[in-house]
């Protein structure tokens, strides 16, 4: 199996990838030291959770695919925010606090959102037109 974002994207939800992205990375240590060995006590369970470990290559490999997944699932949500809080009645000056931008900003990201949707047939021409309806004039 091939480890890239468009395999693990169908096969994990938002929230099992995130899951499994904040599993391997708390278990990489992030040392740089190989070969290294570590005294371990074998009747005490409790001493594994001190020691330090590093993930295969497969395991990280996934681990980078997987933050990509999260990045483009998270992305895709946000169409859903912006129709959310303007069908809500927020101002885009509501909107643009909400993601740390001007207002414009946020209008054009908007308008990318949906062209970017449409482009890839996620979005039908009638949602897409009535998106674009429901942010009307660009703030100024």
């Amino acid at each position: 199996m091939s480890i890239t974002p468009g395999a693990l994207e169908d096969e994990f939800s938002l929230t099992t990838a995130v899951t499994r992205l904040d599993f391997l990375s708390r278990r990489d240590s992030g040392a740089t030291t190989l070969n290294t060995v570590a005294d371990v006590d074998e009747d005490d369970w409790s001493s594994f959770r001190e020691t330090p470990t590093s993930l295969d290559v497969p395991e990280s490999l996934e681990l980078l695919a997987l933050g990509e997944v999260v990045a483009r699932k998270a992305h895709d949500s946000q169409l859903v925010g912006f129709r959310a809080a303007l069908r809500g009645g927020a101002s885009w000056a509501q909107v643009a606090q909400a993601l740390d931008v001007s207002p414009g900003e946020a209008w054009t990201l908007f308008q990318r959102l949906i062209e970017r949707q449409e482009r890839a047939r996620l979005l039908d021409p009638q949602d897409a037109a009535a998106a674009r309806q429901l942010a009307g004039a660009q703030p100024r």
